[in-house]
């Protein structure tokens, strides 16, 4: 009986072992697409064009080694040893980090705050640079494979690169749920693939496994001098993608993250990498495209296959991680209210903004038609991804002197190794500037404007709005010695000063004469964390006559849904009935000005961004036909 029983127990080690498993390789779909895809494009760009660097023993030696230690210093180290670590419960990405390191509550330090949260922001839109490079360099890089097996496909490259893309960003509204299925999978076989043919490339010269020491790097460096930064602008390539590591932490864990990378993720990279070397150390010629060129050509129709099935996975985590920020940017109080579409009823990570979306599908399209081919489009890759690093760091610094409380010495002497390689990846990628690399700095300078501007405009918003505010107090002293005629039912007035009378409610009074038998005043409040627990959700406080206060608190990550907020109230003696409840909402008619506020451009794009924002009614998952708007001119 005994043995019976002991049998039939779980094994709570073995099950989180096989959860561990199973995160780990939805990991490399989701986490890895983007660097698993980089030996497409990565080392050929070190030996061509803009670089001319001849494919010599030497030379391939030493750029190996700045590949091999530039995956273990920046992604080993700093990514999935360091970084991972600081998470805001649970979750990472740059957004993240920065509300962990400076939430806007934290005494002190006033202005080294305010500088940080422009640095992270800035951070966060140069994100949107790489998310519209990543997509278009990827697919273009994998298709252009068909060239290796015959110039028959020259002319339809761009055209099949195009129509690729155009279905991966018109399926979607689908959601990654049923394709996120085969993401792991098809991902390691990919890995897989990458150690094979890394394999075949070095048993034919064995000798390039040397690079793995340091001096090669190093002597590489003392013999180029200032050239070396034209190379390392393309040995950078192996390493974008890295931010994806911090970013997607939430989804799956720490661990499950960082027992695919050093279990299968680094060795394939490195093998890939070391194999495409020993290929131009054989055949200089195959530095044309000496990924391909590692297979034998009767792979060459399936490899093509994989490697687009493979971008396009790297394509549908950069593009995922898009929609992410955007919908924490907007929680964050950084960007106007936008339709978000949950394409999951269990991930709620699983969002897709369709904005959003239309918008990286025509800078994909029009990345593709202007730069033609993958190589060009690497000269314009790296420049804000390595900017993302170095402000990642900073912001490493800040997490671990205020929230890990590390000294002075310690925070600094780990985060200076990291700022230094990093800042000599970002003087390289610099140069790539009139190349193409203006272009994600263009579209990160745009998305910058964009979030201050909104954020200052809300400033100024609540500002004017609160000086006109009735103290709610003296409101009520008003109610006690006024006569007005109640009306059964519930009537929430929505507002975002939680203190003060909401304008809405004054409006009603004004102009119907008349007061509901209960009124609430809700205030939605996002907090810099990705999640608030269920008993800290809803707050409740009554007053005389019927008057009710309610604070809804929502995490960055989540989205606010008034009626859940109400429903939870009657936990706390707030009666709540849906068919007898009317939403009155402050309807602002925001007019630029000339007067002190905003700057006359701000003003107008603030205005612009607030009249094109999605309704309040749908934001908050308001019933339609039970909501009133009452509106007001403001100037700012």
């Amino acid at each position: 009986m005994d043995d019976a029983k002991h049998a039939s127990k779980p094994k709570p080690v073995s099950t989180r072992n096989s959860r561990v498993l199973a995160l780990a390789l939805g990991a490399l779909g989701v986490v890895y697409g983007d660097i698993g895809t980089s030996p497409l494009y990565a080392l050929r760009e070190c030996f061509r064009d803009r670089s001319a660097l001849p494919p010599t023993e030497d030379n391939i030696l030493g750029v190996l080694s700045l590949v091999f230690w530039s995956l273990i210093v920046v992604v080993s180290i700093k990514y999935v040893m360091l970084v991972l670590r600081a998470d805001n419960q649970g979750e990472g990405g740059i957004l993240a980090l920065m509300a962990l390191a400076f939430p806007e509550r934290k005494a002190g330090h006033a202005r080294v705050v305010a500088a940080m949260v422009g640095l992270g922001l800035f951070g966060a839109a140069l994100l949107y640079g790489d998310g519209m490079i990543t997509p278009a360099i990827s697919v273009l890089s994998a298709v252009e494979g068909l060239k290796v097996a015959t110039p028959f496909f020259d002319p339809f490259i761009i055209p099949l690169t195009i129509v690729i893309l155009v279905v991966l960003f018109v399926f979607q509204p689908a959601g990654t749920g049923q394709v996120g299925k085969i993401f792991g999978p098809v991902t390691f076989v990919w890995f897989l693939c990458l150690s094979v043919l890394g394999i075949k490339g070095i048993l034919q010269a064995p000798r390039v496994l040397a690079a793995w020491d340091p001096g090669y790097a190093v002597q590489f460096i003392t013999h180029n001098g200032w050239f070396t930064l034209v190379v390392l602008g393309a040995v950078f390539l192996v390493v974008t993608g890295a931010e994806a590591l911090y970013a997607d932490m939430g989804h799956f864990g720490k661990r499950p993250i960082r027992l695919a990378w050093f279990g299968l993720v680094l060795p394939s990279l490195l093998l890939n990498y070391f194999g495409q070397g020993a290929l131009l150390w054989r055949h200089p010629a195959a530095v044309a495209n000496p990924f391909y060129q590692l297979a034998p050509p009767w792979a060459i129709y399936p490899l093509v296959a994989l490697a687009t099935m493979a971008t396009i996975i790297a394509s549908q985590a950069v593009i995922s991680g898009a929609f992410s920020l955007t919908m924490q940017a907007i929680q964050l109080g950084y960007l106007p209210r936008m339709n978000i579409e949950h394409t999951s009823p269990d991930e709620k990570g699983q969002i897709y903004v369709p904005r959003v979306n239309f918008g990286l599908m025509l800078a994909c399209i029009g990345l593709v038609l202007a730069f033609q081919s993958s190589s060009n489009l690497a000269g314009a890759y790296g420049v804000a991804v390595s900017l993302t690093m170095i402000i990642t760091t900073v912001l490493l610094f800040f997490a671990a002197r205020w929230v890990w409380e590390w000294p002075l010495w310690k925070a600094g002497l780990v985060c200076a190794p990291f700022f230094a390689v990093e800042a000599g990846f970002s003087a390289a990628t610099s140069l790539k500037i009139v190349h193409g690399g203006w272009f994600p700095l263009l579209a990160g300078v745009s998305v910058f404007t964009v979030l201050t501007t909104w954020k200052g405009g809300r400033k100024v918003l609540r500002q004017k709005l609160a000086d006109a505010t009735l103290p709610f107090e003296t409101f009520l002293e008003d109610m006690r010695k006024a006569r007005v005629v109640r009306v059964p039912g519930t009537a929430v007035f929505l507002s975002g000063n939680p203190e003060g009378t909401p304008f809405a409610l004054l409006h009603n009074l004004k102009h119907n004469k008349v007061l509901h038998e209960r009124v609430v005043l809700l205030t939605i409040v996002t907090e810099d964390v990705p999640h608030v627990g269920k008993a800290d959700r809803v707050r409740v406080e009554g007053f005389e006559n019927g008057f009710f206060r309610v604070i809804g608190r929502y995490g960055f990550m989540e989205d606010p849904v008034v009626p859940e907020v109400l429903g939870r109230s009657q936990e706390y003696g707030l009666e709540f009935r849906p068919e007898e409840t009317s939403f009155f909402l402050g309807q602002q008619n925001v007019v630029p000005t000339r007067r002190r506020g905003l700057a006359g451009w701000r003003a107008r794009l603030f205005t612009f961004l607030i009249r094109n924002s999605q309704s309040a009614t749908d934001y908050y998952r308001l019933p339609a036909n039970r909501v009133v708007e009452l509106g007001a001119r403001i100037e700012v």
